[in-house]
């Protein structure tokens, strides 16, 4: 059975190219009102606070690494008592790269690595909608070997730093992704597939998406009433069954019209529509572009470029 987690991150192509080494001492708070991206933060040392309209507090220790997937309005503090008057406006540059909060002359008693994720999919908000409101790992033996290497490449002035932690932090979302992680009470893929009965029809969805699912096929698979798995799977994972099945399908659909290996007609059977005309149509409400159009637009696109990374982590 396929891993949908692993298949959605797949079609998002995650990379995380702009990284911040960010260091703390004494008192400092940050504040950050958006982020156009996910946005991430691995303590490698010490430890610090964070808190959202959502999360409440949450204590991020070394080794910790956490994930902002819909990073709007949140804040970060020491693990030292702090004030508003300790609020970090302008982050000071080090002469050696990286950014200092707190006090620029006394001991480092927190460094962590800092930025945000971008996807050379134009399905982001897939991720959003389907992860937590915040992904918080812990204690995971092989994100604590990436966690040991990140530290070493961030203090260190090897030649290719910057394209190692590039690609060593692309493998850290990757892994934090597929983590168990403290899911809380928010909806979100991690919910539903930490359900054994709706994992069965999740993956079943993601085995054979040309199939022609009805809830009460997904309900016969979960071993459910019919209303039974459709209050389930709401509750879970935020959306309806066939909600979700019309997003994956859109999806893969998406990553099959940016390929151009295949003509609309055998992609729309590929994704479970009986017609062309069908899969047109539902594209074209959801897109607001044409599968053709769509096709010809993302094969003219040289790739998405990322602004630029401003600011540690405030």
């Amino acid at each position: 059975m396929p891993d949908p987690l692993a298949q959605i991150v797949g079609l998002l192509q995650p990379g995380a190219p702009f990284s911040k080494c960010v260091t703390g001492s004494g008192a400092w708070r940050v504040r950050r009102t958006q982020s156009p991206n996910p946005y991430y933060v691995a303590v490698l040392k010490g430890s610090l606070r964070y808190r959202d309209h959502q999360s409440g507090e949450v204590i991020v220790n070394a080794g910790d690494f956490i994930l902002i997937p819909s990073a709007q309005d949140f804040m970060m503090w020491s693990d030292v008592p702090s004030s508003d008057n300790d609020m970090v406006i302008d982050p000071v540059i080090l002469p050696g790269g990286g950014y200092r909060v707190g006090s620029v002359d006394g001991p480092v008693d927190m460094r962590a690595l800092v930025g945000y994720c971008i996807f050379q999919s134009d399905d982001a908000t897939l991720l959003s909608s389907l992860l937590p409101e915040l992904v918080v790992v812990r204690g995971e033996y092989r994100l604590a070997m990436l966690m040991q290497l990140l530290g070493d490449e961030a203090g260190g002035s090897k030649p290719g730093r910057e394209v190692v932690l590039q690609h060593l932090l692309e493998v850290l979302l990757i892994e934090a992704l597929r983590s168990t992680v403290e899911l809380g009470d928010a909806p979100g893929l991690l919910r539903g597939l930490s359900d054994d009965r709706l994992a069965v029809a999740i993956r079943g969805m993601h085995e054979r998406p040309e199939r022609g699912w009805t809830v009460v096929e997904l309900a016969r698979q979960a071993a459910l009433s019919r209303s039974g798995f459709h209050e389930r799977f709401q509750s879970a994972v935020g959306m309806a069954p066939m909600e979700y099945l019309k997003v994956w399908r859109l999806a893969l659909a998406k990553d099959l019209l940016r390929k151009r290996e295949a003509s609309v007609g055998e992609i729309a059977r590929q994704v479970g529509y009986r017609s062309s005309s069908a899969f047109s149509v539902a594209f074209t409400r959801e897109v607001g572009v044409s599968p053709a159009r769509y096709a010809r637009d993302m094969h003219a696109l040289p790739g998405m470029a990322a602004g630029e990374f401003e600011g540690a982590i405030a």
